[in-house]
């Protein structure tokens, strides 16, 4: 053979191998033929859909499975978000970030090269407190490179995902059997997974080890699905970033901090609407209007409800009964949770407050959470956000699950000192809400660039987070060198969370085992919750 031909054989030889090693940018799904593209060495597949379009007649209605494509879809975009209010203001988006009430797509980010891959996979759930946010605020590149299909998921939001009505409820009575209404954005995230679930070989994944993964709204999310009964047998494992669904279920729920009954919840959708002054109309003419025309009050009480359907009740008692999904955890909180939330005020304001939110209890928080001067107020206040809104419902859930199931749980407290973003002058006694994904992702905010220890953190939990997706253990990658995890591993060992030892992992500068930080404020909320309870149920 001459030397020029076996050049060229060569050449073409090496060609096809790097082309082989290529990750998947073209598949099938249920739906048909599927191409994505090339992003950071990763197959990358945007705005997938997972559902038909929520639109017209099928506003405020459970989602229904995606229609078959049109030749090849082409999923090399991101599509739009859902349809939200931003700062303050009703926006149609940009041409860079378009917002539509057409909204209910996924983005896949997969390195693997072969259907038969069988990788682990997570699926984000992004937060913003079911009013605002978007499935693409942290791209998952640097935990796919560790060995994991990552899928982002979007969801109705606001009134368009969470407005309950009595008409609503009838109409899915009839129409389904399910007299209910107003979880149309928990039934989105139920489809979705059910998609993955259903598609995801196709993109190098494994069906069978799915992990749900959300924080904020998305943590609460978790918790929801975690406790449905729609959910049995979708995912091995769940990840909660700040959030947890467990307190009392009432006539009137503190929005940012539980589940109301579907009768308030439809009381509060009534009234709303009589604020739009769209009271008098029916749902045919309501599916009509411009979806803008719901968010201009704000939709603030538009939050997920107990229907008796996708969310069954009271989840501290379904979780005291044993009435759950009992999988592997990894929960954690930060420890300047309530600063976002927080601010400054009076003395005399605070009083008044705490005198009206607790009454007979009053005295036993202002003696936690004690203000003596006006400087003194934006503490307390954030101090009582962060346990009431994350910590204690974090801690009510893993010990619940600890009594009652099987499935091992991690926690963490992260607490390394950032950019303080509501005293801009002022540097931050410890982590922010939401900055924990900076972390975790390994993709710092603007406002928060990352320092060489901050880095260091990154690196860790990167790993941890990637490890428990792929072997529902922290300290496991899945290539362990004999039986016992400790052996060979690059991080510090993560023990089984216990509640009365040292098993809470701190990161700040490092990583280090804590017991329960702040443990004598979450009792006094667990103590105050179930006397809450006393009265509502009685």
């Amino acid at each position: 053979m001459k030397l020029r031909n076996i050049l060229l054989l060569l050449v073409v030889t090496a060609s096809s191998v790097v082309m082989a090693q290529q990750p998947i940018t073209r598949t099938t799904t249920a739906q048909g033929e599927i191409e994505g593209l090339i992003e950071n060495d990763l197959g990358t597949f945007k705005g997938v859909p997972f559902a038909q379009p929520p639109v017209g007649d099928l506003r405020w209605k459970a989602p229904k499975e995606p229609l078959p494509y049109n030749g090849v879809y082409q999923a090399k975009k991101v599509t739009a978000r859902a349809i939200q209010r931003i700062s303050g203001g009703i926006s149609t988006g940009s041409a860079a970030e378009p917002i539509s009430e057409d909204c209910l797509y996924l983005n896949i980010l997969t390195p693997a090269t072969r259907k038969d891959a069988k990788l682990p996979v997570m699926v984000w759930i992004h937060g913003g407190g079911f009013q605002d946010g978007k499935s693409y605020d942290q791209w998952g590149d640097n935990l796919a490179r560790q060995g994991l299909v990552f899928v982002s998921i979007t969801y109705r939001m606001n009134a368009m995902g969470y407005l309950a009505l009595p008409e609503l409820t009838a109409e899915s009575e009839k129409e389904t059997g399910h007299a209910t209404s107003g979880n149309y954005g928990m039934l989105d995230q139920i489809q979705a997974i059910k998609w993955v679930k259903e598609n995801i070989a196709n993109f190098g994944g494994d069906p069978e080890k799915i992990t749900i993964q959300g924080e904020s709204a998305g943590g609460i999310s978790v918790s929801i699905l975690c406790a449905s009964p729609l959910t049995k047998g979708l995912f091995r494992a769940a990840i909660c970033e700040s959030g947890g669904s467990f307190s009392p279920v009432g006539e009137k729920a503190i929005v940012g901090l539980g589940c109301t009954s579907l009768k308030n919840a439809e009381q509060q959708g009534k009234d709303f609407l009589k604020k739009l002054g769209l009271d008098k109309k029916k749902l045919k003419d309501l599916r009509k209007i411009p979806a803008e025309k719901f968010l201009e009050e704000g939709a603030g009480n538009c939050w997920p409800n107990a229907d008796g359907y996708v969310i069954t009740g009271d989840q501290y008692l379904l979780y005291e009964q044993g009435l759950y999904n009992d999988v592997n955890l990894l929960i954690g909180t930060n420890s300047r949770e309530g600063d976002m939330f927080s601010r400054p005020g009076t003395l005399a304001e605070y009083e008044q407050e705490m005198n009206a939110r607790f009454g007979e209890w009053a005295p036993k928080f202002k003696a936690m959470y004690p203000a003596k001067t006006d400087e003194d107020v934006l503490d307390a206040r954030s101090n009582i956000f962060r346990e009431s809104a994350f910590a204690w419902p974090s801690y009510a859930w893993v010990n619940l699950q600890q009594k009652t199931g099987k499935g091992n749980i991690w926690m963490y407290y992260l607490d390394q000192p950032q950019k303080n973003t509501i005293r801009p002058n002022a540097v931050s006694k410890g982590t922010n809400h939401a900055c924990d994904m900076a972390f975790i992702f390994g993709h710092p905010f603007s406002f928060m660039p990352f320092t060489e220890q901050d880095w260091g953190i990154s690196k860790m939990m990167t790993t941890y987070f990637a490890n428990f997706v792929k072997t529902g253990n922290p300290n496991d990658n899945g290539e362990k060198v004999d039986d016992n995890p400790a052996h060979g591993a690059a991080l510090p060992y993560w023990p089984i969370y216990s509640r009365d030892e040292e098993t809470v992992m701190r990161f700040h500068n490092g990583a280090i085992l804590i017991s329960q930080p702040n443990r004598a404020e979450v009792d006094l909320w667990e103590e105050y919750y179930k006397d809450m309870r006393a009265k509502l149920y009685k």
